[in-house]
């Protein structure tokens, strides 16, 4: 009996300290990047114009002027880290990034997951087909091959208004980034992609195959793009917001939305 007690009493000691250490970590998330001095930040380097890798491997994009403003308000310097965008919430679970930056859209249920910064980009998701198909809008998908990247809000839109697209297509191709899903649907093994509109739009502008494409706005919700937070972060939340707002008064915002949007 004694030995019980002694058992359940260690169990208590051992789970109670694993409850304060998990409290002084959401109490000192802030202080820990801070004292490092640095932001880490995920992104999909293949996701333009948000985050992209230009010829000479250099990482550019509106997020990519957007996360350095931001940083440069709140004191810290952004360290851009590529990850597999199918993980995202694992990565920021895992405490392997700060951060989710890159043109990432406020859902209900990545709410569940992530805390979200205040919304700073609108969005909608949008269907590319190619001109000589002659599908000239979404209802001809009929019995046709989709292409949409995986983990996108484009899939989770696919599964949640199923009406549009999911149950008129004959099946679904799912890519990790959107430049391999252009290849494909070029040379004719998709029919259409969905795909976010800012990519797109950016895309076809400076694409030399643009004239072989069309595209046409989905009846989907339009989008918010925000900042995903660690839920335990609420210091890193609101130093954002407070930045991000910041940077609205000033114009700056809109410089950069400017510069990448006309």
């Amino acid at each position: 009996m004694k030995k019980i007690i002694r058992f359940l009493s260690l169990l208590i000691i051992v789970l109670a300290s694993v409850g304060l250490a998990g409290c002084q970590r959401q109490e000192n998330s802030w202080q820990t990047i801070k004292s490092r001095g640095t932001l880490v930040i995920g992104v999909d380097d293949s996701f333009v114009p948000m985050d992209f890798r230009q010829k000479n491997g250099k990482l550019v994009g509106f997020d990519v002027d957007l996360a350095k403003a931001v940083c440069k308000e709140i004191g810290l310097k952004p360290d851009f880290q590529t990850i597999d965008w199918s993980m995202k919430e694992t990565e920021l679970r895992n405490g392997t990034i700060d951060v989710i930056w890159n043109g990432y859209t406020k859902t209900k249920a990545r709410a569940k997951k992530v805390a979200f910064s205040k919304p700073y980009l609108e969005n909608d998701q949008i269907l590319v087909t190619r001109k000589n198909e002659g599908i000239n809008n979404y209802r001809q998908m009929r019995g046709k091959i989709l292409g949409v990247q995986t983990g996108s809000s484009g899939a989770d839109d696919l599964d949640n208004y199923p009406k549009v697209l999911k149950k008129r297509v004959k099946s679904t191709v799912l890519y990790d980034t959107y430049n391999n899903a252009f290849i494909d649907l070029k040379a004719g093994r998709i029919d259409g992609l969905l795909i976010d509109g800012v990519y797109a739009n950016y895309y076809l502008a400076h694409s030399k195959y643009q004239k072989e494409f069309k595209k046409e706005k989905l009846p989907y919700p339009s989008e918010k793009f925000s900042v995903g937070i660690n839920k335990k972060d609420k210091t890193l939340k609101n130093k954002i917001n407070q930045a991000l707002d910041h940077l609205e008064k000033t114009g700056e915002l809109k410089k950069i939305r400017k510069k990448w949007f006309n």
